[in-house]
Parts: structure tokens; C-alpha cells; sequence
């Protein structure tokens, strides 16, 4: 693990332009292709007669939680024609998620001797006990995005496993930039000696790109990616994605990892400024209206150095706790647009692209990464367990707020707790 201050000569050339980054509810990209229809069913059985009927065409198909995404030249008449088809559940437009880079700050420039990386020491993830980050090596987070640039030193050095829910299976690469700054943040390489520290120790990382590289999703997209990280032993699954609207797929989908014991942990949006809407899949986790009470997962706002609520991060009642979200230090991928991920100098290092970046979609990794330490601190832990430990150990001290939630995350603090837990007979 290598943490790296900014020097006066290094200062000089940290410029940069910070990205607003995460779930919003205009996703980039635009919205999915016209024509395409969500449809739950029975059976297969009973899928194949209805298309026999309607017509279409099945894209792809998901049968743990029984939907297939099909393309019709009559999507209207498609969609009335199958919903009377017998065995099937319901019919619906797939549903655009995004995840939005944009300027959102003058650039800014460290403070000669400041750390780049503030938001590791910000947690406390620097005073985490070396067995502990070791043995996270057992916990596998999924990281649900556009990919990764799989060159970035940071994640090289874990090996990570791969695979696209869009083209060819293997083909992660992120011409986007977004998936490869979330990734580097909850399992960037702490033992390599080079570039940043991710907050999950020694995590396993899964990649599965499921986002074009205008960083726009499907809600299908979205839930072929869980279930596929679910499958492949994904314990914590990262979701910095989000739209105003939420979907049967979608809920679906959740159901399907909350039920299978993984912790869904997502982004809550950075849409405070633009009528601060309720944002999917963040509220499926902590529901609307209960009040940090309850949920079934981990929705993320931002925080900022001070530890206060970032400007653009969302608010509401279905916010579980914060993260640093504001001018955070990451991996950026040699592929993307020096436009959207502006480059940055990290002084000392040999390898690799870095930059700053801003949103709720970079505090949430944060707390992935969080969640495999606690968790490698107790394993007999369940997924709510561990989401109650780091809410309940944030700064808040079990208080919460809309802003924050229960707080900004104490990584040391959690993983104190779990082990106290796991000693008592």
C-alpha cells in the first residue's frame, strides 16, 4: 500500500476539472433503443407462445427471475398481444439507468503536502488491521458498470474476473471511464506498491460491464449483471447507476441478490439541485419514507472533506449513509475521454492514469469496499449485519439524517465492531 502527498512541484501540474459522476436521473447515452420490451413469465413454455402470437424477437433472456427482453417492429401491439398471452406476468418499455459525468467544479489544486487520496484516511480505512485486509481476499465485490480498463495498475494487480452482459463476454473495456474510477475506489490493489489504495484490502474483484460507453444502461442490462455476479459469488455488489423510475426487472433483480445473501450497495444520486427526484435501484434498498429504518441493502450519499454533505448528493429518507463523494483520487481508464476524466499526476508512481472525480457514484464503491472488510472480519456475518455495523458506526453515532443518512462510513470503526461481535461466545 503506497499513500502519496502532493509535493509543491507535483502541485503545479494537479489541475483538474472534477467530474460529477454517478446516478442521475438523465442517462447518458440517451434512452434504450425504441422497440424493446421487458417481459415477465411463467415459464418458458408459456414465453414461446406468446411470441408465437405477438411476434419478436428475444434478445436475451433471464430465467432465475423469469424475464426475457424481447425487440418488436410493433412494440404497442406487441406488448397488448402478450400481455393476454396466458403465463405471463407483465409487460413493460425497458427502463434507461445512467450514470453522468459532467463538469462540475472549477479545477482545483491540492494543498502542497495534502494527501491525494484524503478519502482513505477520511474512513479510516488506513488504520484497518493488516489481517483484516488480508483476509478480505475471501469476499468477492461485483462492480456493475462500463467496464474497466484492466491495464490500470491498480486493478491488474488483482486479477480481477470478467464479463459483459453486452457483445462478447469477455470484453470489459471502459471507453467510458466511469466503471474503472468505482472499481479502483472499492478493490483497487493495496499490496502492488503503486497507484492507489481501494478500500476493500485484499477483495476479489469481479467486473461485469454492463453499460455502453455513453454510460447508459438497461434495466434488463442492469439485471442480467446481478444475477450474473450472484451466480459467480459476488458477496457485495456495487451499483453506481440510477434513473427516476424503477422497473419489475429491476426489482426483480434485487430480490434476486437480497435472497441469495449478497449486499446491494448503490448510489443515491447527484440530482439535489434538479428537484432531487427519488433515485432507482438506491431506493429499492433503503425504501422511501423509512427513514434510514429498515431495507435491504445500502444507498450512498456524498460527503465532502470536512465530512459535511457534498452539494449535488440527493437527499431523502431513503438515504442509508455517506461516503466521500467530493474531489475523491481514482484509477482513470487510458481509454477514455481526456474531456470527461480529466488526467491527473500522481507524483512517485510508475504506471497508470489517475484523476479526481465527484458524485455519489464514487462514495458508493467506497462503502463496498467497507462492507468486504467488515465482512472479512466476521464471515458468519449476514448482508444486513454488516450494512447495520457501518450505519451504525458511522459519524453519526446511530442518529440519522436525510443528508447523510447515519453518517459518513468508519471503516475501522465497522470492522472493531465486527470483531467484537465474532469474540463473544
Amino acid at each position: 500500500m503506497r499513500f502519496v502527498r502532493a509535493t509543491a512541484a507535483g502541485a503545479a501540474v494537479l489541475l483538474v476539472l472534477t467530474l460529477t459522476a454517478a446516478a442521475s436521473g438523465t442517462a447518458a447515452g440517451g434512452r434504450p433503443a425504441p422497440g424493446q420490451l421487458a417481459v415477465g413469465y411463467r415459464n418458458s413454455r408459456d414465453l414461446a407462445g406468446a411470441l408465437r402470437t405477438a411476434g419478436g424477437v428475444v434478445l436475451q433472456r433471464l430465467p432465475e427471475v423469469h424475464v426475457a427482453e424481447i425487440r418488436s417492429a410493433a412494440p404497442a401491439r406487441s406488448a397488448s398481444l402478450i400481455r393476454r398471452a396466458p403465463g405471463i406476468r407483465f409487460v413493460e418499455p425497458t427502463s434507461a439507468r445512467g450514470s453522468l459525468a459532467e463538469p462540475a467544479a472549477p479545477p482545483a489544486v491540492p494543498d502542497p503536502g495534502e494527501s491525494l487520496e484524503w478519502q482513505y484516511h477520511a474512513t479510516r480505512g488506513d488504520a484497518v488491521p493488516e489481517a483484516v485486509l488480508r483476509a478480505a481476499a475471501t469476499v468477492r465485490i461485483a462492480v456493475i458498470d462500463t467496464g474497466a480498463d484492466l491495464t490500470a495498475p491498480d486493478l491488474a494487480a488483482k486479477r480481477p474476473r470478467v464479463h459483459s452482459v453486452r457483445g462478447r463476454a469477455g470484453d470489459v473495456r471502459d471507453l467510458n471511464g466511469h466503471g474503472t474510477f468505482v472499481a479502483s475506489l472499492a478493490a483497487g490493489s493495496v499490496t502492488n506498491g503503486d497507484g492507489i489504495a481501494g478500500a476493500g484490502g485484499d477483495s476479489q474483484l469481479l467486473v461485469v460491464r454492463a453499460g455502453t460507453s455513453k454510460g447508459a444502461f438497461s434495466d434488463v442490462d442492469e439485471a442480467a449483471a446481478v444475477v450474473y455476479a450472484v451466480d459467480h459469488g459476488a458477496k457485495i455488489l456495487n451499483l453506481s447507476i440510477g434513473g427516476p423510475h424503477t422497473s419489475t426487472t429491476e426489482r426483480r433483480a434485487i430480490r434476486y441478490a437480497v435472497r441469495h445473501g449478497a449486499l446491494v450497495v448503490a448510489a443515491a444520486g447527484n440530482d439535489y439541485a434538479f428537484g432531487n427526484p427519488v433515485e432507482y435501484p438506491a431506493a429499492l434498498l433503503q425504501p422511501v419514507g423509512s427513514d434510514g429504518v429498515g431495507g435491504v441493502g445500502l444507498a450512498v450519499a456524498a460527503s465532502t472533506e470536512s465530512g459535511g454533505r457534498a452539494p449535488f448528493s440527493s437527499t431523502g429518507s431513503w438515504v442509508s449513509l455517506a461516503a466521500p463523494g467530493e474531489n475523491v483520487f481514482g484509477d482513470v481508464s487510458a481509454l477514455s475521454s481526456p474531456l470527461l476524466y480529466p488526467r491527473s499526476l500522481l507524483p512517485g508512481s510508475r504506471a497508470g492514469v489517475y484523476g479526481y472525480g465527484s458524485g455519489t457514484s464514487f462514495a458508493a464503491p467506497q462503502v463496498a469496499g467497507a462492507a468486504a472488510l467488515v465482512w472479512a472480519a466476521d464471515p458468519a456475518l449476514t448482508a444486513r449485519q454488516v450494512a447495520l455495523i457501518l450505519e451504525q458506526t458511522a459519524s453519526g453515532a446511530g442518529a440519522w439524517s436525510p443528508e447523510l443518512g447515519y453518517g459518513v462510513i468508519d471503516t475501522a470503526a465497522a470492522v472493531a465492531s465486527a470483531q467484537a461481535a465474532a469474540a463473544v461466545p
